[in-house]
């Protein structure tokens, strides 16, 4: 099967290319920004990072959507993952370092008040790969401290009361910035997508402050290449 990961981050990313060898395919998306890594002695296997802008990686859903696009297009992958850090809540159980398979996406900063069907589309709701929750299972047998859980996509670093309200009615219990982005441009292309996330920062301590994101990611980064290895390895 051949695997599309998409990450934002190099340094998410950097354990998974370091670890398979990966390197740089020069240009291959241009002119985008957008960064393809792979080994031609793991064939089935693409890393594609968003790229950067100003200095610093490329974020936000505007970036994973373009990014996604442009690798379903070029690559032709059977399985995109959008693989990364995101906030947890110490409140529904997250704990700093704990890897998740997604059960479900959805955006939770996208509003339409007074219109079921927009509000409905805005939220989005996207289904995830049928197989993501027998892989959590195998996960869980196997020893792996992983969860399974709803991962809620904004375009904002800090939530405010209304999309709180919105993560909390729809059961989202994960949040980041690409997610639900990645698996709306999937749905269109009906390309199966599964989610790996780690949690970097607890957003019910930290209240948006983009300093524990920092303090962890790299270290963070480090626990999702266990599981993403799995997810190689089962395919």
């Amino acid at each position: 099967m051949k695997i599309c990961f998409i990450i934002a981050l190099h340094a998410e990313a950097a354990p998974l290319i370091e670890f398979y060898d990966l390197k740089k395919v020069d240009d291959f998306f241009s002119p985008l920004p957008c960064e393809l890594y792979q080994n031609p002695s793991v064939p089935e296997l693409s890393v594609v990072l968003t790229g950067s802008d100003h200095e610093r990686d490329l974020i936000g859903c505007e970036a994973a959507c373009v990014t996604t696009m442009a690798a379903i297009q070029r690559l032709k992958p059977e399985l995109v993952i959008s693989s990364g850090t995101c906030g947890g809540f110490k409140c529904f159980g997250g704990v700093v370092g704990r890897v998740y398979i997604g059960s479900g996406a959805i955006f939770h900063d996208r509003r339409v008040p007074g219109d079921n069907a927009w509000g409905t589309q805005s939220i989005g709701d996207y289904h995830l790969w049928e197989g993501s929750k027998k892989l959590y299972e195998q996960l869980k047998e196997e020893g792996y401290d992983v969860g399974y859980e709803k991962v809620s996509t904004g375009s904002s670093f800090s939530q405010t009361a209304e999309d709180m309200e919105v993560i909390r009615q729809q059961g989202g219990r994960l949040i980041d910035m690409e997610g639900a982005a990645v698996a709306f441009v999937c749905s269109l292309y009906h390309v199966p997508v599964m989610m790996v996330k780690v949690i970097s920062n607890l957003c019910d301590e930290d209240d948006g402050d983009i300093q524990s994101f920092l303090d962890n990611l790299h270290t963070v980064s480090h626990n999702l290449l266990e599981v993403n290895k799995k997810v190689i390895s089962n395919h």
